[in-house]
Parts: structure tokens; sequence; C-alpha cells
């Protein structure tokens, strides 16, 4: 079995937000993904401190995908630099984890 992680990803918009879940999901990046609405993130851009609200992605996924949905997730946002982190999974739900495994596939992608 593959390693599942979880990969937080920031977006400016839910509009946004909605698109990146949606390809991700149906190109089987992720299995599931939660649009969080109302995040305000304050970071320092280009010398800068900056307040903005965004929307935070968890995304469930496995680890072998990761470099494959890093660079969808680059293709599809509109950030020069978005946020995508990975964070792996140290348990829960047995069921869930393995329907993880199911849903999410690596293999077949070509998003050159």
């Amino acid at each position: 079995m593959s390693e599942q992680i979880v990969v937080l990803i920031t977006t400016g918009s839910q509009e946004e937000a909605e698109r990146i879940a949606q390809a991700l999901v149906a190109e089987l990046l992720a299995a599931c993904v939660n649009i969080i609405p109302g995040v305000t993130s304050i970071y320092r851009w280009q010398g800068e401190v900056h307040r903005d609200e965004e929307c935070l992605l968890v995304v469930k996924s496995r680890q072998d995908v990761l470099d494959d949905l890093v660079r969808r997730v680059q293709a599809l946002h509109s950030y020069e630099v978005p946020e995508v982190i990975a964070l792996p999974l140290v348990g829960g739900n047995e069921a869930y984890l393995s329907w993880i495994n199911r849903e999410v596939h690596g293999s077949w992608h070509d998003l050159s």
C-alpha cells in the first residue's frame, strides 16, 4: 500500500478552490478535497507583510502521486508560488485509508 498524505493548498477565491479540487478528484490525484472558506493568511511576500482572505483545500491523497499533484496545482493556480505542502498520515480509520488507496491512481498520469 502507498503512504497516504494530506496536502494543504490555499487559493485566493472559492471559484479557484472548487476548480482545483474538481480537477484533482476527477484526475484521480485525490480521493477527497475539503474546501474551507474564510481563512485569514498573514504572510511575508517580496519584503512586505500581507493579509488576505483565502480558501484552504485539505486534500487526501497518496505520496506516490504527489509530484503529479503539485505539477497539476501549479498549472491550474493563479498564484506565482502557490502553497502546496504535504503531511504524512500516521494513522486513522483503516477503512478510510484503504478507500484513499483505491481512489487515487498515479501511474497513468502524463501532465507535462
